[in-house]
């Protein structure tokens, strides 16, 4: 099942894809995770990203096509993917169309989570990350079992620069101009689901599945 998911960012649209995937057993891509893997890693992708996503800006369409059509052609991706943070914009998209296209490998779906800024807001500002192995915790939704401290590898959480307010304003700003758009172009071609993402995280995952006939 090939599934891409859109949404605000703080939709929930990475909790969601690691749960998809896991449940439909095909892998997760995520952008954002392999921009954040060069950041730390240091390496000319990741600086060149790291300029733009400090920033709250999108990544120009050059370097994140790359990065996904190098993914999309991986062997795991032959039986489905869950697409999370790309496309951001129409012309993303359409080169996305391309290339499954040519692959023969049609997107199936476009599940949009859909939550209010005001609500995104106030669940971004919770939102905290592991800088030891990239694990998410949110201070009243997820917390982890230790107040401030990774259950996973036992490393210092921290709030991610940009979680801080003004760069999430931007970044809503820069979703509604560039990438809201994307709901009418995956309307018209018949593959639109749209689910609440206010729900809790159990209830949004049933909702998916149950639009797109899983269960």
């Amino acid at each position: 099942m090939r599934i891409v998911l859109l949404g605000a960012p703080g939709a929930g649209k990475g909790t969601q894809a690691v749960i998809l995937a896991e449940k439909l057993n095909v892998p997760h891509i995520s952008t954002g995770d392999i921009f954040r893997s060069n950041i730390a890693n240091g390496t000319e992708l990741g600086k060149k990203a790291k300029e733009y996503i400090d920033k709250g800006e999108l990544v120009p369409d050059e370097v994140t096509i790359g990065i996904v059509r190098d993914r999309l052609e991986k062997p795991d991706c032959k039986n489905g993917f869950i697409l999370d943070g790309f496309p951001r914009t129409i012309p993303q998209a359409e080169c996305l169309d391309e290339i499954l296209e040519s692959m023969g490998t049609p997107l199936e779906y476009v599940v949009d989570i859909d939550v209010d800024d005001e609500y995104i807001i106030k669940r971004l500002s919770g939102r905290r990350v592991c800088p030891g192995c990239g694990a998410s915790y949110h201070i009243t939704n997820n917390p982890p079992a230790k107040p401030g401290i990774c259950d996973k590898c036992g490393t210092e959480i921290i709030q991610r620069k940009d979680d801080n307010e003004e760069t999430v304003l931007n970044r809503l700003k820069t979703y509604h101009l560039q990438t809201e758009p994307l709901i009418d172009y995956y309307r018209k071609q018949g593959k639109l689901i749209s689910v609440d993402g206010r729900l809790n995280i159990e209830d949004t995952t049933r909702s998916i599945l149950k639009a797109v006939g899983v269960i």
